[in-house]
């Protein structure tokens, strides 16, 4: 008896575990607490283009880097934005980087970016940013829209142990921010690629690891990667290109058209296509639809009499008013009496019809 109400207690819990629904979003800091704070120059030229200074050493520019503020954390800060009721499908950047002083009342998303919505725009990031038609010379900034980049450089990582405990560090962090597809670690070189499976996650990870750290008090430096030479990952990702293409174009078709095309092809090619298998109730489907659609043809038929039958009903004149008129056409032709007859059409003039007017000089 107690394992019974045991089982049926454990069932209503399952039964009645209800779906967490989402808050509204929180307030990641105040207008003002964050201190904008800038690293020592060591160039002496100053750059408009990328918008600092050049001509300074490159390692010196990344170690006098400072260290991040604020970093977000998706399971305290995400929630509902006025972006979920007009219907903005981007993120807002300041979120993903921990210091969005709006909450609930930005204008942007405040959760990572959905996988399953196409991005509304290609050529710009899930941050609303328009692309480049080519990467910076330091591969950092929005990046391209020329190719599909899923794929981040992590620089500056402080190693403490083998290569496999730093790629479940480095797995650890960046797992918040989207699924991984794979994570590669150079050690001895303080360097991690990390590919995503989406390009939105990649996209929103970089902003949100950028200048963060580990577990070692590190400074990150986080770019995109370039693509990678080795020949059979470029001929897997243009295999996945082409297989998101087609089921995205598929999404699209009518599968009835698919299916033609298909067995077209199979005919041309002399290949016979397998039959999917049937069961019990795929082959009692056929007797029930094809009595379904006699039954439909006869109460289709009877809807149609009866249509016709309002439809006289419904005319100029009324049915009485038709019998009567039947009825004197039949007492005309036993009276015999004939037709009126038809007038015959007066030839047409022949010439130009000016024969019938008089000149001024006739007398």
């Amino acid at each position: 008896m107690s394992s019974n109400a045991t089982e049926i207690q454990t069932t209503t819990t399952t039964v009645t575990k209800k779906v967490k629904k989402l808050k509204p979003a929180r307030k990641q800091v105040k207008p003002g607490e964050v201190e904008k704070k800038e690293a020592p120059q060591t160039g002496k030229e100053y750059n408009i283009w990328y918008n600092k200074w050049a001509g300074g050493d490159r390692e010196d520019s990344y170690s006098n880097k400072t260290k991040s503020q604020t970093r977000c954390n998706i399971k305290r800060d995400a929630g509902l934005t006025r972006a979920n009721t007009t219907g903005v499908k981007y993120c807002c950047l300041f979120f993903a980087r921990g210091c969005c002083p709006y909450g609930w009342e930005c204008e942007y998303l405040h959760m990572l970016p959905d996988p399953a919505q196409s991005p509304p725009d290609t050529s710009k990031d899930c941050f609303a940013r328009d692309k480049f038609s080519d990467y910076r010379d330091d591969m950092g900034g929005v990046g391209s829209f020329q190719r599909q980049n899923r794929t981040l450089y992590v620089g500056r990582i402080k190693e403490t142990g083998t290569g496999p405990e730093t790629e479940e560090v480095v797995r650890r962090h960046f797992k918040e921010w989207g699924e991984i597809e794979k994570i590669r670690v150079l050690q001895y070189r303080s360097v991690a690629f990390v590919t995503y499976v989406h390009e939105g996650n990649a996209q929103f990870a970089k902003e949100a690891m950028a200048c963060q750290s580990l577990d070692n008090d590190e400074i990150l430096n986080v770019r995109w990667a370039t693509e990678d030479p080795n020949p059979e990952s470029k001929v897997a990702e243009k295999r996945r290109l082409e297989e998101m293409g087609r089921e995205a174009i598929q999404a699209r078709m009518d599968p009835r058209i698919v299916e033609a095309v298909r067995s077209i092809r199979a005919l041309e090619e002399g290949v016979e296509l397998e039959e999917p298998e049937t069961t019990e109730m795929e082959e009692v489907e056929p007797a029930a639809k094809r009595q379904r659609l006699e039954n439909g043809s006869a109460e289709l038929e009877q809807a149609q009499a009866s249509e016709e039958a309002q439809q006289q009903s419904k005319g100029l004149l009324s049915a009485d008013t038709l019998e009567s008129l039947k009825y004197f056409s039949e007492i005309r032709k036993r009276n015999g009496s004939a037709a009126p007859p038809a007038v015959a059409p007066k030839p047409p003039p022949t010439g130009l019809g000016l024969a019938d007017y008089g000149s001024d000089d006739e007398e």
